[in-house]
């Protein structure tokens, strides 16, 4: 008698418990659609922003470039005359030797 209870019980109690755990799956389901269409907007609207930052990235590049380009010939100036200066004396130094000799 009680394996006959059992028998019809457990089906339905399985069931049941199915049918709550199919609807809970789509309230998620259904949730979790709308999370991302939200996460969806918000990436939009930053990648929107970016590409309004842009022009301003451009200008910084063009301007770092073109400081770049000054420090490199000022750099190279100063290079090239320090590296006049230690010839000359190296040429006298040698221009002395020889004269020693």
């Amino acid at each position: 008698m009680f394996l006959d209870f059992l028998g019809i019980f457990l089906p339905i109690l399985i069931n049941i418990l199915l049918i709550i755990l199919l609807i809970v799956s789509i309230i998620l389901g259904v949730r979790l659609i709308k999370t991302i269409n939200k996460v969806d907007k918000v990436v939009d609207d930053v990648n929107d922003k970016i590409e309004s930052l842009n022009g301003l990235f451009s200008i910084i590049d063009f301007t770092t470039d073109k400081i770049v380009s000054i420090t490199d010939m000022i750099t190279d100036g100063i290079s090239g005359l320090i590296g006049r200066v230690f010839s000359k004396r190296k040429k006298k130094i040698e221009s002395e030797v020889e004269e020693d000799d």
